[in-house]
């Protein structure tokens, strides 16, 4: 759904599975509400069933996950099935880590709508969000 502001903007980060690093969402959470965004982050170690019911609690735009694990395929696969089964298809699934480029290839086939590697600009993700999410 298309917002009007970026006030009105709902993103839920999260660290899904066993990857405890967290800076960089930590860093990606601090941009997004400097750029006046409404930012819900759920912590490290999250299960992807506690993601999308947070999600769907919250009533959210974006659900952003942060992985280094190497565990990407399996974790996004598992928030895009249960997305599906729950019947929430309006809301963005982006998120960035360690991501080989072919399996940022697969996931954004699969559904995935944005990946992004280490050191992606945070301005690039805000800007990304505002075009994708408001309304022109």
């Amino acid at each position: 759904m298309a917002r009007t502001g970026l006030s009105s903007i709902k993103i839920l980060l999260g660290k899904a599975g066993l990857d405890g690093h967290d800076r960089g969402i930590k860093v990606i959470a601090r941009a997004l509400r400097d750029a006046g965004m409404d930012v819900i982050y759920t912590g490290i170690k999250q299960t992807p069933e506690a993601i999308v019911e947070a999600a769907l609690q919250e009533g959210v735009d974006a659900i952003g996950i942060s992985i280094l694990s190497g565990a990407h395929m399996t974790i996004f696969s598992k928030i895009l099935r249960l997305l599906k089964k729950k019947k929430i298809s309006d809301v963005l699934l982006i998120g960035g880590g360690i991501l080989p480029q072919d399996d940022i290839q697969k996931l954004e086939k699969m559904g995935v709508d944005k990946l992004w590697g280490p050191d992606t600009p945070t301005q690039d993700i805000v800007e990304y969000l505002k075009g994708k999410l408001l309304t022109k």
